[in-house]
């Protein structure tokens, strides 16, 4: 029988504001048939942990990235951190470029510092 359990857990980020930026583009920037693949990627990786590419990638500094593949040949990052067994989503966004965007990676750096991880 197959292992139907989570091998990491998917949560949020939050700031010390409350806010959970992740959460909120999700809800807020992405349209509905995109916030449906987007989870299903993050699941993949939730079940699959440790898993590699076509679904994640490791970016550095204890940062990785899921990979989403949107209609209209649109991509989406979801930038996390692994932290007590829990994956922590610190920035999502559209890429608009072949290569992470400095100030998106700097941003979820800057965020799993807050979290003193």
């Amino acid at each position: 029988m197959a292992d139907t359990a989570k091998k990491i857990q998917a949560v949020f980020y939050q700031a010390a504001s409350g806010n959970e930026p992740v959460r909120d583009w999700l809800k807020e920037d992405v349209s509905d048939e995109a916030r449906k693949i987007i989870g299903t990627d993050i699941a993949t990786v939730e079940y699959g942990w440790p898993v590699g590419m076509p679904a994640s990638k490791a970016m550095g500094n204890g940062l990785h990235e899921v990979r989403s593949h949107l209609p209209g040949k649109r991509i989406a990052r979801v930038l996390f951190c692994i932290e007590d067994g829990q994956m922590i989503l610190l920035h999502g966004f559209i890429k608009k470029t072949q290569k992470t965007p400095k100030a998106d990676l700097d941003l979820a750096k800057t965020r799993k510092k807050e979290i003193g991880k």
